[in-house]
């Protein structure tokens, strides 16, 4: 059966062997998201219009917070659909669109991650020369190279992805089209596809994981020249926040992406797709801020804002 014969295109098996918890799941996901929409939201607003955090630190954590919110939303509403009822089906050109959507935004953030660890090496290792290197036209360079990265990235493995030759049944244990779980659809010879799913394992995991593992290498040592306790301080506190998103980040993703047909791969891969897909998003906001006292002080001086305003209108 060739792709262009599929009487509705793919349908996602999920949580299908426990349909008892489809109903929980539906509100947890709306309840999430609900989170993940407000939390990033914020940061990006309180990165615009708070002078404080116009910085490049924000600036890339603001466009972190797009792609998370974006990312999300390429996701859940097909998700809450499929767990609504008992369509759980997706077109196939829909499931294109959103593999397509989803590779860019991951991929964009990834790069964006390298980019973010480039600035904090930058702000600890050469604090005199920060605002000289770090200025504002090569921060949007370096934002739409991270874009630039994932468009290419993303057009590439779709176009072979969906060259594959898929099985009747068209059955995905997944919640979402994700390359993995297509490659493990197809009945015929799937080695062009996995040899170019390794080579962008390599490029844009094992390669940017270096290069963000290096650059902390040199910030350790830097650190470890700090003599104030206070500045010390405030280097582990924002270097370990990117660190620990960087770790979830490709954790998760290296889990599902390195080798999809491996048996760790096929039984837990819906497991780790929601939880970058959903989970990781949430988290990011509150790592960056739960510990961050210039974003607290800035969503503290923006509630303080609303109540002078009110008050100047009267």
């Amino acid at each position: 059966m060739t792709n262009e014969s599929f009487p509705v295109g793919f349908i996602f098996l999920g949580l299908s062997q426990w349909p008892q918890l489809e109903m929980v799941l539906f509100w947890v996901v709306i309840i999430v998201y609900s989170m993940i929409v407000l939390s990033n939201s914020t940061i990006i607003l309180l990165s615009c219009v708070d002078p404080h955090l116009h910085t490049p630190m924000y600036f890339f954590l603001s466009n972190l917070s797009f792609l998370d919110l974006c990312f999300t939303t390429t996701a859940v509403p097909q998700m809450l659909f499929n767990l609504w009822g008992p369509d759980k089906s997706i077109t196939f050109v829909g499931c294109a669109v959103q593999l397509c959507v989803s590779l860019c935004l991951g991929a964009t953030a990834g790069v964006l991650l390298v980019v973010m660890a480039f600035d904090r090496y930058v702000a600890v290792c050469q604090p005199l020369r920060y605002t000289i290197v770090m200025h504002r036209p090569l921060c949007w360079k370096l934002v739409l190279t991270a874009w630039l990265s994932g468009i290419v990235e993303s057009l590439t493995e779709t176009f072979v992805t969906f060259q594959l030759p898929f099985c009747p049944h068209h059955h995905l244990e997944d919640f979402l089209c994700e390359v993995p779980s297509l490659i493990r659809l197809a009945c015929g010879d799937t080695s062009a596809s996995e040899w170019q799913m390794t080579i962008s394992a390599a490029l844009f995991t094992v390669v940017p994981v270096g290069l963000i593992l290096t650059s902390y290498g040199y910030i350790a040592h830097a650190v470890g020249k700090i003599r104030s306790e206070e500045g010390r301080q405030k280097a582990i506190a924002t270097c370990s926040s990117h660190l620990l998103v960087v770790f979830l980040f490709y954790g998760t993703v290296a889990m599902v992406h390195i080798d999809p047909k491996n048996n760790f791969s096929s039984r837990h891969g819906e497991c780790f797709t929601f939880f970058y897909t959903v989970i990781t998003p949430l988290l990011n906001p509150l790592i960056y801020t739960l510990r961050n006292k210039e974003v607290t002080g800035a969503l503290q001086r923006l509630l303080r804002a609303g109540p002078a305003y009110k008050h100047r209108d009267h």
